[in-house]
C-alpha cells in the first residue's frame, strides 16, 4: 500500500528537460521540495517560479559535486539521457547512460539516500538491444540492480515515445512536415504507443513512497499503437497541410541516416536512432495500470498544442502581411 505523502527533499537529475518539469511540477503540489542540478542555472530560471525548487548550478559527473547535490536529500530521481552522441562508437552514450549512474548510486550511498527512480527506455538491453542507445539504457538498469544491494530501494521506468506540449518528438517532425512538401523517410512501418508526459511524470510521483513498486520494472505506454506512418499523416491532418511521405527501402534509408549523422549539424536523425527503431516500441505490459493510472491518447491531447502552434503562425502571417 503506498505510504501516506509526507514532506521530503528529491534530487532530480535532469530536472531542467521536458519530463523533469512535469515531475517536478507534481511533486511541488504534493508540497515537496526539489532540487534540480543544471550546469546553467540562469538558462533555467524559470524553474525558480514554482515553490520548494532549488536550483542549484552543478556538474553532476562531479562525485563531490553529487555528494553536495544529494546530501539531506531523501530520494533521487534520474532522468539524464541523451539520444544522440556527439561521435559515433557508444563511448558518449555509455557516459550520460552509465557512467553517470554509477556516479549517482554511489553518491546515494555515501550520503545515505535510498530511494532512486531511474528512467530507462522501452526494449532497453545490454546484450541485444540493436543500437548504443538501447544497450547503454541497458547496461544503467544492471548497474543499479547489481550495485544498489541493501542500501538503495530502486525502480525502473521504460517509456515508449513521449509525447506532450514541449516534445522532441511530434513537434520535431511537425517542422519537417511544415518545411518540406516531400518527406522521404525510412522504417515507416515502426511502431509506438506514445504515452503523455503527465502521466509518465505522475508513474514516476506515485510510486515515490509505494514500497511495492521497490526493485520492479515498469513499462509505460499510451492506449494505442501507431506506425510511424500514422503519426506522420496524423499530424499533417492536425495541420492541415498536404505532403507525400515517401518510404525508404533499406539502403536508402542508412544513406539518409548516414547523411543526417555525419553532415548535418546537430543531428536531426543518425544511423543510432535508425537502429533503435527496428524494434517495436510497445508494451508487453503496461505499467501505468498497474501505478492505477489511466493512460491518456494521443489524438485529442496532441491536436492540441499541434493546432495552436498553427494559428501562432497563421496570425503571424497575417500580421506581417504575409
Amino acid at each position: 500500500m503506498a505510504a501516506r505523502h509526507r514532506s521530503q527533499t528529491i534530487c532530480l537529475f535532469g530536472g531542467t528537460g521536458f519530463v523533469g518539469r512535469s515531475i517536478a511540477q507534481q511533486l511541488v503540489k504534493q508540497g515537496q521540495s526539489v532540487r534540480i542540478p543544471t550546469r546553467d542555472r540562469q538558462r533555467h530560471r524559470r524553474l525558480l517560479v514554482l515553490p520548494g525548487v532549488d536550483l542549484r548550478q552543478a556538474d553532476i559527473h562531479d562525485p563531490k559535486a553529487l555528494a553536495m547535490l544529494l546530501n539531506d536529500c531523501d530520494a533521487a530521481i534520474n532522468l539524464v539521457g541523451i539520444l544522440n552522441e556527439r561521435g559515433h562508437d557508444g563511448s558518449g552514450f555509455r557516459h550520460a547512460h552509465v557512467e553517470l549512474v554509477k556516479k549517482i548510486v554511489d553518491a546515494c550511498q555515501t550520503s545515505g539516500v535510498r530511494r532512486l527512480l531511474h528512467m530507462s527506455a522501452l526494449k532497453a538491453n545490454k546484450e541485444r538491444g540493436p543500437s548504443h542507445y538501447l544497450r547503454s539504457k541497458g547496461e544503467a538498469e544492471q548497474v543499479i540492480a547489481s550495485l544498489s544491494g541493501d542500501d538503495i530501494d530502486y525502480t525502473l521506468f521504460r517509456p515508449s515515445v513521449i509525447f506532450g506540449p514541449e516534445d522532441s518528438f511530434l513537434n520535431r517532425f511537425a517542422g519537417l512536415l511544415r518545411m518540406s512538401p516531400v518527406l522521404p523517410i525510412a522504417q515507416l512501418d515502426a511502431r509506438f504507443a506514445p504515452v503523455y508526459v503527465e502521466d509518465v511524470a505522475r508513474a514516476f510521483v506515485t510510486a515515490l513512497n509505494d514500497s511495492n513498486t521497490f526493485s520492479k520494472t515498469y513499462e509505460l505506454c499510451g492506449p494505442d499503437i501507431y506506425s510511424l506512418g500514422e503519426i506522420l499523416r496524423f499530424i499533417c491532418r492536425e495541420l492541415e497541410i498536404k505532403r507525400a511521405i515517401v518510404p525508404l527501402p533499406g539502403p536508402l534509408g542508412r544513406i539518409q541516416a548516414w547523411i543526417a549523422d555525419y553532415l548535418i549539424p546537430g543531428k536531426p536523425f543518425s544511423l543510432d536512432n535508425l537502429r533503435s527503431l527496428s524494434v517495436a516500441s510497445v508494451c508487453s505490459e503496461n505499467g501505468l495500470q498497474a501505478l492505477g493510472i489511466k493512460p491518456q491518447a494521443m489524438p485529442l491531447l496532441a491536436s492540441r498544442y499541434l493546432r495552436h502552434e498553427v494559428d501562432d503562425l497563421s496570425r503571424f502571417r497575417q500580421s506581417s502581411g504575409r
